[in-house]
């Protein structure tokens, strides 16, 4: 670069300090020293090496940039108004009821791919938006990743750098705005870049130390990424918090807070500009045509052997595969166990392997999302409680991904209580928006399976280990937030409800009730999340009373789904919920569902003292 042009960037840097100085005072509030600090980095980025067309944010030769210190986002915005792709009137409404300049960034702007903002989160989705250019789009397009020095505490960070070391993916590139300042204070390593370069150098990362007001080094940074083939790179920028601001520069106790003398501190960094900034638009192919086909999901004989539903999920999203070429499949080493691996025999290109990273494996998800793919990941239920920010992330971002527990309850059996989820229900139906299905059969694993690769949002599947009777036949249709009523009559006296293995259960109990002359309802709620209301009205206004059953904590399960149907205002029945309550051990399964009061003795044994119960009143 020449004088000029070095001069040029130092300018729409001190714009981007300005510009994130008045937002955050008309907003009284925002993190305008976090801003001032990435403001030469963000301005060098988009001049000069960002390709992005703001027309059309959805092409996937777009390069992709993500504000994982997304509390930074004045300049963001500030670097959209200088790309004429906000005015300043909107830049002056941040953070103000109404307006989509929220203080932390979300997809509610078009040019932004998910949300950010709950630290460590950047990188890892970054990584499942690298892998994605690289090998399911297979573009040129480059991923830039802005994080804080504060954030690289986060474990899932460094998930993010073993598996970016792991593939190789030199289409990524993270800049590190290394302020030495965190939010209360000095960050873990200052300002020591090299203790952060030898942890990045031994995930097989290219590591370039750099002044990060340097506009001229930072350029050449850049560059540098950009030619680095076969490793990530980070770039590692030394930077000061209120950059440019006497009052404010390399100084404690200012995060989150707008400047207390915000005009004294505009005219210090030379008034108010108004440069324009050409981003450069992308000259790459367009991605590869996905091919689309007949679903042909299998089949399982009703009332033949027993199959695990985990079994029918990994023969069913294989098929799925078959016929949608944007399925994607994403393990985090357990897919001999969940079945995923199915998916992978047929179709390699399309797995992706994370190992025991749940982190990261969501946020690849995630990333692959954001980029127009379906993404289906799974693990075992209980260990995507590891990964719950960032499907409450997801959600946030507005992406569909479809995760699935596998391994759910004490059924489970001999594997003990580290490896039982009894907590997923709770968690996933307490995500915005979501949707949770708990099949029990394997034509309804397989039908629901298809089903979620048309759903919004987040989509939870639960899967079991044990094989289970098949009771519905292959044409069996399942919606999401519908039910199937399995026994019904004029006589019934309760309403028995189940999902997964606790429908079986209950079916066994409601025969041996019939034989002593006591008729009860038995009914399906494989949809959890959507609940079917209509029928579970019907069944208590029918019967007066309800019997939930669940291999799940009592709290925020089925129990709780079927509450839900009654809080319009209308008289709530009798309802009592069998549940695992105690902590359990390892044994048989059988053994398992009876000492938690749940299998089909202790479902009928309920049934019985309610009936007395009744007849007594």
């Amino acid at each position: 670069m020449n004088h000029d042009e070095i001069t040029e960037l130092a300018e729409l840097g001190q714009q981007l300090r300005v510009d994130s100085v008045r937002a955050t005072a008309a907003a009284g509030s925002g993190h305008a020293t976090s801003s001032m600090s990435a403001a030469d980095l963000t301005a060098v980025l988009f001049a000069r090496h960002l390709r992005y067309d703001f027309e059309n944010p959805e092409s996937p030769s777009n390069d992709r940039f993500i504000l994982s210190k997304g509390h930074a986002s004045p300049v963001l915005y500030a670097a959209y108004k200088a790309a004429g792709a906000i005015t300043d009137d909107e830049l002056m409404t941040f953070r103000t009821y109404g307006s989509r300049l929220d203080g932390h960034p979300t997809p509610r702007i078009p040019w932004v791919d998910v949300a950010t903002g709950s630290l460590g989160q950047g990188l890892p989705v970054g990584v499942g938006m690298a892998l994605t250019a690289k090998r399911l789009d297979r573009t040129d397009c480059r991923v830039w990743v802005m994080c804080g020095d504060s954030e690289l505490a986060e474990g899932s960070i460094w998930e993010a750098a073993e598996q970016a070391g792991y593939d190789h993916l030199d289409n990524l590139t993270a800049i590190v705005d290394v302020n030495r300042l965190g939010q209360r204070g000095p960050t873990r390593h200052g300002h020591d870049l090299d203790a952060y370069a030898r942890r990045f150098h031994a995930f097989g990362w290219h590591t370039i130390e750099v002044d990060g007001h340097d506009v001229g080094a930072i350029d050449a940074a850049y560059q540098e990424a950009a030619s680095t083939a076969g490793e990530p790179t980070v770039i590692l920028a030394r930077t000061l918090k209120g950059k440019g601001v006497a009052a404010t520069e390399d100084r404690e106790g200012l995060h989150g807070k707008p400047l207390k003398d915000s005009e004294g501190a505009i005219r210090e960094l030379g008034g108010v500009r108004n440069i324009r900034i050409q981003v450069q638009r992308p000259t790459g192919a367009e991605a590869l045509a996905r091919h689309e086909g007949r679903l042909e999901l299998p089949r399982y004989d009703k009332g033949g052997d027993e199959v695990a539903t985990r079994n029918a999920f990994g023969e069913a999203l294989t098929a799925l595969g078959s016929a949608r070429g944007d399925v994607v499949t994403l393990d985090g080493e357990v897919g001999d166990s969940t079945r995923a691996e199915f998916f992978s025999k047929e179709h390699p290109d399309r797995y992706f392997e994370f190992f025991i990273a749940e982190q990261q494996l969501v946020a690849a998800a995630v990333g692959m999302a954001a980029r127009g793919w379906t993404p289906y990941a799974s693990t075992f239920a209980a260990f995507l409680t590891r990964a719950h920010d960032f499907i409450r992330m997801a959600a946030i971002s507005d992406v569909a991904i479809n995760l699935v527990g596998s391994h759910a309850g004490v059924e489970i059996g001999e594997d003990g209580p580290s490896q039982m989820g009894v907590e997923d229900l709770s968690m996933f139906r307490a995500i915005h928006k979501s949707t949770v299905l708990y099949p029990c059969d394997a034509n309804q694993t397989a039908r629901l399976t298809a089903e979620m690769a048309g759903l919004p949002g987040v989509s939870y599947l639960r899967t079991s280990r044990s094989g289970m009777p098949v009771i519905y036949g292959p044409d069996e249709e399942f919606h999401v937030g519908g039910s199937k009523v399995l026994r019904s009559g004029d006589a019934d006296r309760v309403t028995v409800i189940g999902a997964g293995q606790t429908v079986h259960e209950a079916l066994a109990a409601a025969d041996v009730l019939a034989g002593e002359g006591v008729d009860v309802r038995v009914i399906d709620l494989y949809s959890v999340k959507p609940v079917d209301r209509r029928t579970l009205r019907e069944a208590a206004s029918a019967t007066g009373c309800l019997l939930t059953v669940e291999d799940h904590h009592e709290e925020g399960g089925i129990g709780d789904a079927v509450l839900d149907a009654f809080h319009d205002g209308r008289p709530t029945p009798r309802l009592v919920r069998l549940a695992v309550r105690m902590m359990p051990g390892s044994g048989k399964p059988e053994e398992l569902l009876r000492a938690a009061g749940i299998d089909a003795e202790s479902i009928a044994a309920a049934v019985r003292l309610l009936v007395e119960e009744a007849v007594v009143r």
